[in-house]
C-alpha cells in the first residue's frame, strides 16, 4: 500500500462512516427494491438471488434496474468485462446501489475497455469496488469509469488503475459526488471532468478526499498534454477539496504544454481548496508539471488553503492560451508554494503566461496572503508572452533564491507584500534596493507611503515540507511566523482599502486577521 494510503487510513474510516450514513443501508435498500447478486460460481440462467446468483456483468447490463435495487458483486472475486448501464434510474430516497458483498472488494477487470460505463443514468451509487484495466501501455484504450450524461451519481471508496485515458471521466453530467477515490497508474489523468464545448452542460461536481497519483501520461497522445492528476474543463460549479496529486506526468510522450497536478480550464465557479499537490512532473523538455493551474478560459474561480511543493512546474500557474474563452475574476489566496518550478520553463513558484497576447482576454486576478518560498529559482516569473491587466498582489510573502521576479510585470499592482532574496536580501532585475525598486516602479505604496517590506521572514521550518495528508494542513505550521513578528501585522486592510473580502479564514483554518501578511496564522 502506498505511504499516502497508510497515513490516511484512520481519517478515511471516519469519513467513510459519515458517507455511509448518507447512502442507503443494504437492508433498507432491499426493502425498497430488489437485491441482485453476481458471483463467479453463479449462472446467467439463475434468478440473481443470493442463493442463485448471476455470473457475468453482461447479465446485469440487460437487467432493468429499479429504484431501491442493490447489486452485490462477490467480494474478493474478479469479473471480466464492462459493467455498462444505460438509462437506469433510482430516486433520491431509493437510489440504485452497486457494491461489493462478503469479504474483500470485488474487482471489475475492464481489460482493453471501460470497467464501468453509465449512460443517461440517475441516482446511482457505486461503492467499494476496484476497477482495473490492462494498462495504459499494455492494451487498454479507454477510461476506467465513464459517466456520460448522468445526474446524481455517487462514487465512494473506489480504486481505479490501469486505463490509458482517465481513471474516472465525468462527461456532461450534473450533480456528481466523488469521495475517497484512488486513481493511479492511468494515462491521461486520474480524474477528469469535461463536457461539450462551453461551460454549461457539466456542472455541480464535487471531488473530495481523493488521491490521483502516478498517472504518467497517455502514450498515444502526441499533440497535447497528458499525465494530469485532477483536471476540470468545459464545466461549472466544481469543488475539489481535501485531495492529493503526486508523481503524475512523468511519462508524457512529447514536449510542449504539459500536465498539472490539480487544475481547470474553460470552467466557471471552480473552487480548489485544502488540497496538496506535490512532486508532479512533466516530460523531459516539456512544459508545466506544476501543482495547481487556473488555465485558459477560467472565470470566477478560486484556489485557497492549498499546499504545493517540489513540483517540476510552478506551484501556481496563471495561464491563458490562444483560442480560449476570456479569463477573468479569479482569486488565489492563503496558499503555500515551496521549491516549485525549478525544472520546467516556469523557473518560479508562480508563473504567468498568455499566448493570446490580448489583455482583454486575460484580466482581473487577485493574488493575496500566499507564501511563495523558493531556494532554487524565483518567486514569480512572467513569460515573454504574458500580456494581462488588473493583476493585484497583496499581503504575500515572496522568498526567492536570487532574482525575485523574472520577466516583465506589465502593470501589475504589488501592495503590502514582503520580499526576501536568500542570497542578497533583495534582487529584482538589476535593482538590489527594495526602496529604490518600489519608488521607480510605483509599487508597495499607498497614499504616498511605503507599505511593503524587505525583511527575512522567520518561518518555523521552511524548505522541509513532507506533509501528504490534507487532513493535517490545519496543523501545518512550517510557514507560520512566530508570535510578535512584525510581519504578522504588516499587511494592508483589503476590506477597508479596496473592498476585498479576504475570505475570513487562513491556510490553517483560523480567523484571518485584517492586516495579516502571509498564509498561516
Amino acid at each position: 500500500m502506498p505511504v499516502i494510503q497508510k497515513l490516511r487510513f484512520a481519517a478515511y474510516l471516519i469519513l467513510l462512516c459519515f458517507f455511509t450514513a448518507c447512502r442507503p443501508d443494504p437492508s433498507t435498500t432491499a426493502a425498497a427494491g430488489r437485491c441482485y447478486y453476481i458471483s463467479n460460481a453463479g449462472s446467467d440462467a439463475n434468478e440473481g438471488t443470493q442463493a442463485a446468483p448471476f455470473k457475468t456483468l453482461g447479465k446485469l447490463t440487460h437487467t432493468h434496474l429499479q429504484p431501491g435495487d442493490t447489486v452485490y458483486l462477490q467480494g474478493g472475486q474478479t469479473f471480466d468485462g464492462t459493467l455498462f448501464i444505460d438509462s437506469a434510474a433510482g430516486t433520491h430516497e431509493n437510489p440504485v446501489v452497486i457494491t461489493s458483498s462478503g469479504n474483500g472488494r470485488a474487482v471489475i477487470n475492464g481489460g482493453d475497455s471501460n470497467a464501468i460505463a453509465l449512460y443517461k443514468c440517475n441516482f446511482i451509487k457505486l461503492v467499494n469496488i476496484h476497477c482495473q484495466g490492462a494498462g495504459r501501455k499494455t492494451g487498454n484504450v479507454k477510461d476506467g469509469i465513464a459517466l456520460n450524461t448522468c445526474s446524481n451519481i455517487w462514487l465512494n471508496d473506489i480504486d481505479v488503475s490501469g486505463f490509458q485515458k482517465s481513471g474516472v471521466l465525468v462527461y456532461d453530467c450534473d450533480i456528481v459526488y466523488i469521495d475517497h477515490l484512488q486513481a493511479h497508474d492511468n494515462g491521461f489523468a486520474g480524474i477528469a471532468v469535461s463536457g461539450d464545448y462551453g461551460k454549461h452542460n457539466c456542472s455541480n461536481i464535487h471531488i473530495t478526499h481523493s488521491d490521483a497519483f502516478n498517472n504518467p501520461g497517455d502514450p498515444t497522445n502526441l499533440t497535447n498534454h497528458s499525465g494530469n492528476g485532477i483536471i476540470a474543463g468545459y464545466c461549472k460549479k466544481v469543488t475539489i477539496e481535501y485531495c492529493t496529486a503526486t508523481n503524475n506526468g512523468w511519462d508524457m510522450p512529447r514536449t510542449g504544454n504539459g500536465p498539472v497536478g490539480i487544475w481547470c480550464f474553460e470552467a466557471d465557479s471552480v473552487t480548489i481548496q485544502h488540497c496538496i499537490s506535490y512532486a508532479n512532473k512533466t516530460s523531459k523538455g516539456g512544459g508545466d508539471g506544476g501543482g495547481y493551474d487556473l488555465d485558459g478560459g477560467v472565470t470566477n474561480s478560486v484556489i485557497q488553503y492549498c499546499l504545493s511543493y517540489n513540483n517540476q512546474g510552478s506551484g501556481f500557474g496563471i495561464f491563458q492560451y490562444a483560442g480560449a474563452g476570456n479569463w477573468h475574476d479569479n482569486i488565489i489566496r492563503y496558499n503555500i508554494s515551496e521549491n516549485d518550478g525549478a525544472v520546467s520553463p516556469a523557473q518560479a513558484g508562480v508563473f504567468i503566461w498568455n499566448s493570446s497576447r490580448d489583455t482583454n482576454q486575460f484580466k482581473n486576478c487577485l493574488f493575496y496572503n500566499n507564501v511563495i518560498y523558493n531556494v532554487k529559482v524565483a518567486a514569480i516569473s512572467y513569460d515573454k508572452e504574458s500580456e494581462h491587466a488588473g493583476f493585484s498582489f497583496y499581503n504575500n510573502i515572496f522568498v526567492g533564491a536570487d532574482n525575485l521576479i523574472t520577466g516583465k510585470m506589465d502593470g501589475d499592482t504589488f501592495t503590502g507584500n514582503d520580499w526576501w532574496s536568500l542570497h542578497g536580501g533583495f534582487d529584482i532585475g538589476s535593482n538590489t534596493s527594495f526602496i529604490a525598486w518600489a519608488r521607480q516602479n510605483m509599487q508597495e505604496q499607498y497614499n504616498g507611503k511605503l507599505v511593503g517590506c524587505n525583511a527575512k521572514p522567520l518561518f518555523s521550518n521552511p524548505g522541509n515540507t513532507s506533509t501528504v495528508l490534507p487532513g493535517n494542513l490545519a496543523a501545518f505550521n512550517n510557514y507560520q511566523l512566530p508570535a510578535g513578528d512584525s510581519l504578522r501585522s504588516k499587511g494592508v486592510n483589503l476590506q477597508a482599502i479596496f473592498g476585498i473580502n479576504n475570505g475570513g479564514k487562513t491556510f490553517n483554518g483560523n480567523n484571518a486577521p485584517a492586516i495579516g501578511m502571509g498564509a498561516s496564522f
